[in-house]
């Protein structure tokens, strides 16, 4: 593909309900000429719900069924709005979710991470139906496709590692000959598959990645990711005031930032565009004729203090049993379980006798490396503590950012402090 078509990619938020998914129709209208890849993320909070099938599913609570079909439901009651009672709609959300029925109806025996990819998914399927099935009702030069049929990964469920040459190879012999024949192709984020056809995701909040991948794959003019926010703020709105938009930025600023955990893009999301020089604007589907921020190669800029706040972190204090220290044979294997577990580390320091590391709450898989960790280490577990990270901090916003928590963890490097924090706890005098 030559660089004339654009990616663009909608996140729940944008096709929550019927109005949302009008709105996104709206906005595809006024780009009706081009050839763009949709790339769409499931409906609202459909992950969440089928999140809660699976663990009904592999727990045996019994519920299962109920729970998918209240999911179900509110897929049929959206395709109600915007289709009334007689539509080929609703014989595909059929199709859709019956593969969640077949997997519940048997007893569970594969891994949770299969069942999760198998089951999660089907959100995103249905989505993609449904804007798919609109754009067309409206008149639009538009085709569904199946992400599985071109994003090739390996079997690791959950996290699955791309396979970019088979997936170029698939993508070179199945989007050419949908864009000679549609303007818009609407496929899934979030999802791809193995070379046994088994559903692999990309890991959370991974159609951003999805878009990217895209985008490199064909060439794209650019790839716009579309908020509910105007831009690429220096702070989450939901937790401080006056935060401004960033106009532009480098990539290698908006990998730092995604690092760090900013959440307005997904962090493996950057590279394949930087790589290809492929623009990438965050836009906001509230306000679609707003500049948005851009993301491109190198900006002369100088940014202000960005804050990135993420809760639900883990201290993990490591030391050996016996007097030795923590040396390099204690730190190779200490990885290894970091990766066996697939815990990401959000920051560490080795001292002496010691390795602390930060890390982010995953209750079943960080309880399994704890297990393995305890039988060859002494372990101390801080819980329920916040990373903040600042980049281009200043000293001011470091102490208002810090007054009234007590710093357990802090590192400063490259024009960036992280800090792990707690509350101080409240006391009241006795009467």
């Amino acid at each position: 593909m030559t660089k004339t078509t654009k990616v663009f990619k909608f996140g729940g938020a944008s096709v929550k309900d019927a109005d949302a998914i009008r709105n996104v129709a709206n906005i595809l209208k006024k780009h009706s000429k081009e050839k763009i890849m949709i790339v769409v993320s499931a409906m609202g909070k459909t992950t969440n719900a089928l999140e809660k099938v699976v663990t009904a599913y592999i727990k045996k609570t019994g519920d299962a069924f109920e729970l998918l079909e209240e999911v179900k439901q509110a897929h049929y009651q959206v395709a109600l709005e915007l289709f009334g009672e007689e539509h080929t709609i609703y014989s595909l959300l059929n199709d859709t979710f019956v593969e969640i029925e077949w997997i519940i109806e048997e007893e569970p025996q594969d891994s949770y991470d299969y069942i999760y990819d198998q089951i999660v998914s089907i959100g995103e399927m249905a989505s993609t139906r449904m804007l798919a099935a609109f754009l067309a009702n409206e008149g639009e030069s538009a085709v569904w496709l199946d992400a599985r049929d071109v994003i090739r990964t390996d079997d690791t469920f959950r996290e699955g590692s791309v396979d970019w040459e088979t997936t170029e190879s698939l993508c070179d012999k199945k989007l050419p000959s949908l864009f000679e024949k549609n303007n818009l192709v609407v496929t899934q984020g979030f999802i791809g598959g193995t070379q046994e056809n088994f559903t692999t995701t990309l890991g959370r909040e991974g159609s951003d990645y999805s878009a990217a991948i895209f985008a490199y794959q064909l060439n794209a003019e650019s790839l716009s990711i579309w908020k509910d926010v105007p831009g690429i703020l220096t702070g989450d709105p939901r937790l401080f005031e006056n935060v401004q938009k960033i106009d532009r930025l480098s990539y290698k600023e908006a990998i730092e930032m995604t690092y760090y955990g900013a959440k307005v893009i997904h962090p493996k999301t950057i590279k394949p565009l930087e790589n290809k020089n492929i623009p990438l604007y965050v836009k906001s589907f509230v306000d679609p004729a707003g500049e948005g921020t851009l993301i491109t190669t190198d900006v002369n800029a100088s940014y202000p203090p960005v804050v990135v706040v993420e809760p639900n972190q883990v201290l993990l204090h490591i030391s050996t049993r016996d007097f030795s220290f923590v040396a390099e044979r204690h730190l190779g294997f200490l990885f290894q379980q970091f990766d066996k577990y697939r815990i990401k580390i959000n920051m560490m320091q080795n001292m002496a006798i010691s390795f602390t590391v930060c890390v982010t709450e995953r209750s079943e898989r960080l309880a399994q490396l704890i297990i393995e960790l305890e039988k060859d280490f002494k372990l101390v577990v801080d819980r329920d503590l916040e990373l903040i990270t600042i980049r281009h901090y200043t000293d001011e916003i470091v102490d208002t950012l810090s007054s009234g928590k007590i710093i357990l963890f802090e590192e400063y490097i490259r024009g960036t402090m992280s800090m792990v924090v707690k509350e101080v706890p409240k006391m009241t005098r006795k009467a």
